[in-house]
């Protein structure tokens, strides 16, 4: 099954500046790069051709997509990334041009816009306001990766798990998008719990009894694949950070 169907819509400016790299660029420049932008669905439950990351270059505007890599011996997958709208895929490939050994997997359908990969490894290195942009979410990401290899070392599974609810409330905190989409921009909402536990290097069961002792606490609610905290304080504790770290360590 096809992942991508072309959208027979011509990108807008004011769609082009919804992703944070061009958000800073002058009107007039920002007219100019849409019309090299492709509108495209991917529906959830299909799959991109790999030869497609190394041709162009994509920009989430509506839904959540999971980033993963398995083992293919023993079927145990790990989530290296979750992609929210303003995020892009596939970095690595546009730094070295390489292929990328990942599994792209649709949590919800995605609206994305597209760009060839050479045209934007040419902007960055043209236009300083895009590289002003860039540079800071690329840090960030190998923060994030650097966070999530240490985690999984250094803390035991409710600590993992306490300060991944923390990270994505802060998600939400700072989301730009449609207010009516918020909630579905959020991490912990419409998430199973075998996908929390590839995030946390886990799994399902361990994942759910957590949950199930939270719930049972009266520290969260939980409907389904939904998340609702209603005692932030005890997450904080269980996470063992205090909030202003976690505050800027987020932003």
């Amino acid at each position: 099954m096809p992942g991508l169907i072309s959208v027979p819509q011509p990108a807008s400016s004011l769609l082009v500046r919804q992703s944070p790299f061009f958000a800073a660029l002058p009107e007039a420049l920002t007219r100019e790069i849409a019309q090299h932008f492709h509108l495209i669905t991917w529906k959830k439950s299909s799959y991109i051709d790999a030869q497609k990351l190394m041709e162009e270059f994509y920009f989430i505007q509506e839904g959540q997509l999971e980033m993963k890599r398995n083992n293919p011996d023993t079927g145990r997958e790990v989530t290296l990334d979750m992609l929210y709208p303003g995020d892009s895929f596939d970095i690595m490939t546009l730094l070295d041009g390489k292929p990328h050994d990942v599994i792209l997997a649709p949590v919800s359908s995605l609206q994305l816009v597209s760009v060839p990969i050479e045209m934007m490894r040419r902007w960055i290195w043209t236009y300083p306001e895009l590289n002003q942009k860039f540079l800071p979410y690329l840090a960030q990401k190998m923060r994030d990766q650097e966070d999530q290899a240490s985690s999984f070392v250094l803390h035991d599974m409710t600590t993992r798990l306490s300060r991944l609810i923390l990270k994505h409330i802060y998600k939400i905190q700072r989301y730009t998008g449609k207010k009516e989409d918020e909630q579905k921009s959020h991490l912990i909402n419409g998430l199973s719990d075998e996908t929390l536990a590839r995030m946390i290097g886990s799994v399902r069961q361990v994942v759910n009894k957590q949950l199930q002792y939270w719930r049972s606490q009266g520290i969260i609610n939980k409907k389904r694949n939904q998340i609702i905290i209603n005692d932030l304080d005890a997450i904080y504790k269980e996470a063992n950070i205090i909030q202003s770290s976690m505050k800027q360590n987020s932003n």
